[in-house]
């Protein structure tokens, strides 16, 4: 029996606070596990210890008494008011059918409305479509903000061979445009012919550039990227790579121009599958609220 079919039939999993000792160094190992840390990167024990009495959320996911996934974040101040940064988001492969990502942060979510707070941000890579989809169109976040290597050109995960660039996303919890319809949401039809693209899927998988004057002279824009850009690392690295140039040249060149990532799609374009960003001119993430 695989372990994901062991998991999918055996699992009585809860979601609650994680305490004491043994469950944070569950935590450590888990880090090392997800993303394949060295000692040296893993956010370790005391500081746990100490940001959870600070006012931070260190929540898991535990099957029995097994830790299988957690969400960790920190009190911030971002934009001249109190904020909360969600650092870390991990689930164990074999319990990835079980939506424990949007569990935890539903729970991290609660935990940090009752402390008063009603902005909490986080960071991802933009070329990783199934947390794009995940963070946009069932979250409902927004994003001004994008950083180019934000961990540094080499970071130790075996998931930043291709540059740490990141998309800073905004998660406005008291929102109900936004963060109430997500949770209830029915994907709406959207005429992506009508809107432009930066960066487009060309059929044998590689970025095609529009001009910036064509593509940001609407209200809305859209950035496409490939389904799975991991498996297209593995076919080539070079691929990967001028992907990473070209969606970074799209979204700093369309957040200086005043846009806002504002949702993402997943499409079929014949046998093609990918994704798109939808951006829109003329908001501020004050009108989200």
């Amino acid at each position: 029996m695989s372990p994901m079919l062991a998991a999918t039939e055996t699992s009585t999993i809860v979601i609650r606070d994680i305490g004491g000792g043994a469950e944070m160094r569950a935590v450590e190992e888990l880090q090392k596990e997800v993303w394949g840390l060295p000692d040296l990167d893993v956010v370790p024990l005391s500081h746990l210890v100490a940001a959870k009495v600070a006012g931070g959320t260190l929540l898991g996911a535990f099957d029995r008494e097994t830790l299988v996934g957690f969400a960790y974040g920190f009190v911030s101040y971002e934009h001249g008011t109190v904020a909360h940064h969600s650092h870390m988001l991990a689930v164990k492969p074999a319990f990835r059918n079980f939506n424990l990502g949007h569990k935890l942060k539903l729970a991290q979510r609660e935990r940090v409305l009752t402390q008063g707070i009603t902005v909490m941000t986080w960071t991802f890579d933009p070329l990783q479509s199934l947390n794009a989809y995940f963070n946009f169109n069932k979250l409902g976040v927004v994003s001004d903000r994008y950083f180019i290597n934000f961990y540094g050109e080499e970071a130790a995960s075996f998931l930043h061979r291709n540059g740490t660039d990141r998309l800073w996303v905004t998660w406005l919890l008291t929102s109900a445009a936004i963060v109430d319809g997500r949770l209830n949401r029915t994907d709406p039809a959207l005429e992506f012919e009508r809107v432009i693209p930066l960066v487009q899927l060309g059929v044998d998988e590689s970025p095609r550039r529009h001009g910036l004057a064509e593509a940001l002279s609407h209200e809305q824009a859209s950035i496409e990227i490939p389904s799975d850009i991991n498996a297209l690392e593995r076919q080539s690295r070079e691929l990967a790579f001028e992907w990473r140039e070209a969606t970074r040249w799209a979204f700093t060149e369309a957040l200086a121009a005043g846009y806002l990532v504002v949702d993402f799609y997943r499409q079929s374009r014949g046998d093609q599958r990918l994704g798109i960003y939808l951006l829109s001119r003329g908001k501020r993430l004050a009108d989200f609220v």
